[in-house]
Order: structure tokens, then C-alpha cells, then sequence
């Protein structure tokens, strides 16, 4: 089959389009799985290992691209997000968090084409660095719910997730090693 052949049968922005649609269903049910902490008016959802799945799956264009889209959606007033608020959300004590999706899947993707272990090393360092960025957007965000005190904002949203959100950058990058070495290992014909 020519590659004209193929790609019209499988164009690039269907595929592009229907990864991204993945990916946003991913976060979506990941904003469901949550957990409630008293005293902070933040969960703990699965997002942030969504997040940067979606990155290090995608790479950095197409993980920011589905991160903005979820996002996008929710301020069209999609009930998409964990509290299902829909555009309300933009305005919670979550919309740091919200916005910070994008370029936390951007920098978590960075690595998505570095194979073996240097890629897992470079997903988790990049992963963490994610997660830092969601913190520092989270935090921001918060500031205004907190009466502007910025060390409230960080004892309410940053500092109970520190461990569980590191936990989950490892996480993502073992999972995406793993996904990739199962993909080689099932798809690709062996050589002898």
C-alpha cells in the first residue's frame, strides 16, 4: 500500500483527534476518583496522574493540546471537572489546578521520545517538575480563597499532596516504560 494509500485511509488529524478525545475521557473519569481531605477544599483526584499520562503518552503538543481541550470544555459548562460545576469551576478553589493542566502535560511530555531507562529517568524528572507546576498554579489559584495568605494556600494545597502527587509521577513514568516495553515486546515480530 502506497503512503498516499494510507493516509487517506488513516488521516493524521483523525488520529490526532480521536488520542486527544482519549485522553480528555481520561481525565474526565480521573476527576471522579477522588478523595476528601478535611480542612482544605482541594481532593485528591487522579488528575495529576492523568495529567502526566497524558503527556508522556502524547508527548508535549498533542498531551497539552487534549489537557487545554478538557479544559476547554469545562469553561464551555461541561461538568467535566471533579466537582462537577461545569464554567464555575474556572472560579473554584480547583481553577489553579485547572489551568496548570496544560503546561504540566506540555513539560511532562518532553521525554516521550527518550527509550529505556535515561526515558524513565527523564519522565519521572520531568513528571516531577509537572507536578510542581500544577502546585505552583494550584497555589495561586488559592490565594484568593484563602484571604490572600500564602502560607494558607500552601498548607491547604500543596503541602498535603506532596508525597501522593511525587508517588504518582513515579507512577506515570513506570506505567509508560512498561506500556511501551509490553508494546515492543507483543507487536513487534521477534528477529530470529
Amino acid at each position: 500500500m502506497s503512503t498516499q494509500t494510507q493516509a487517506r485511509l488513516n488521516p493524521r488529524w483523525l488520529i490526532w483527534g480521536l488520542r486527544i478525545a482519549f485522553f480528555v475521557a481520561l481525565l474526565t473519569i480521573s476527576a471522579r476518583i477522588r478523595i476528601t481531605i478535611p480542612g482544605t477544599p482541594i481532593p485528591i483526584t487522579m488528575q495529576t496522574l492523568a495529567v502526566l499520562l497524558t503527556g508522556m503518552i502524547l508527548g508535549p503538543v498533542q498531551g497539552a493540546s487534549a489537557a487545554l481541550s478538557y479544559v476547554g470544555l469545562i469553561a464551555l459548562g461541561a461538568p467535566l471537572d471533579t466537582n462537577g460545576l461545569g464554567t464555575a469551576a474556572l472560579i473554584s478553589p480547583t481553577a489553579g489546578y485547572l489551568i496548570g493542566f496544560a503546561p504540566a502535560a506540555f513539560i511532562a511530555g518532553l521525554a516521550w521520545r527518550v527509550k529505556g531507562w535515561r526515558g524513565f529517568g527523564l519522565s519521572f524528572g520531568l513528571g516531577l517538575i509537572g507536578v510542581a507546576v500544577l502546585f505552583t498554579f494550584g497555589w495561586l489559584g488559592l490565594l484568593p480563597v484563602m484571604g490572600g495568605s500564602p502560607s494558607a494556600a500552601l498548607m491547604a494545597g500543596v503541602i498535603p499532596f506532596v508525597f501522593v502527587d511525587f508517588g504518582k509521577a513515579l507512577l506515570a513514568a513506570a506505567l509508560v516504560k512498561l506500556g511501551r516495553e509490553s508494546w515492543l515486546r507483543w507487536f513487534t515480530p521477534p528477529l530470529a
